[in-house]
Formats: C-alpha cells, structure tokens, sequence
C-alpha cells in the first residue's frame, strides 16, 4: 500500500512484526508520547507481544525514498467490529500526512476482513488524535468490550 503524505512526500505501509526492532520501537515511541500527558493507569495499551496475537494487523508507515519507519498502527479483530490501536506517528514525520495514511489503511484492511465497523478508545488530551479521527469521520459513543467509563478515555466509532 502506498499513498502521498503531502506533495513529494510518499509513504508505504504494509504489515510487519511488532515484536520486530522497528516495531519495537515505534511501540517505545507510543509509550513515551503517552506517558507525556498520561499516568501509567491512564493508558490502555496493548505491548508488543500482545500485538502479535492471532487476529491482530500491525500496520508499519515507512517512507518510500529512505525506508525509515514514520509510524503504526494496529487493527484488532473484535466480534463484529475492527479497533482501532496503537496509532503513533514519530515526532519529526508529524505533519506529513502520516497518520491519515495509517488510518486509511487500517480501515482498509478492516474492509478486507469483513468489518462494516471500527471502533477505538482514544484519550481527550490527545487533541491531534481527536481532530483526526473526527475528520476522517469517526464519532464519539460510549465504552465498547471490557473498557469501563473513566475520564482519560475516549470512545469514538466509524461505520465503513
């Protein structure tokens, strides 16, 4: 999969190991950026053995021309509905496009398996998170499987 992040700029995004050096790392990244504006009982991460579960997609953005890795994100399979996990991009590859390309290719990959829905629990704080779920078109709802209601989280869907 591949798609512009702006003018001149393109990424790549195909599905990777997250138990890999590169997946590792970004999972790293994603624990930092939270903790940053979260306690550690404020978020609701899956690590990365978690991630390579059966059911689970992790999804790698690398930019065409270095092959760096930019960012990630997870799809898990749920009963009915795809969520939506663990979306990061890195701080210098912010402003790109980035994360609407992973979230593009995450409801894609969605798609492709069957799923009319998805769904995530994100975190008000995080307000570019927020800003992009809610222009590719995602709303906000109330829990979803084994979260309960707590003042960190926010829970949002997207019919497909």
């Amino acid at each position: 999969m591949a798609g512009p992040a702006q003018p001149g700029a393109e990424v790549v995004i195909g599905r990777e190991r997250p138990t890999g050096p590169d997946g590792r790392a970004l999972i790293a990244g994603s624990e930092a950026a939270l903790r940053e504006v979260y306690t550690p009982e404020e978020c609701f991460t899956l690590d990365a053995a978690e991630l390579e579960a059966p059911g689970i997609d992790f999804l790698v953005a690398r930019d065409a021309a270095s092959g760096a890795a930019l960012g990630c994100v997870a799809l898990v399979g749920c009963d009915g509905y795809g969520e939506i996990k663990r979306l990061f991009v890195r701080p210098e590859a912010r402003g790109r496009g980035v994360g609407d390309a992973l979230m593009q290719a995450a409801e894609a990959r969605a798609r492709d398996r069957g799923f009319a829905l998805v769904r995530l629990e994100t975190g008000p704080r995080l307000a570019a998170a927020v800003a992009l779920y809610r222009r590719r078109g995602y709303r906000e709802r109330g829990p979803f499987g084994d979260y309960a209601p707590h003042p960190a989280s926010l829970f949002m869907e997207k019919a497909l």
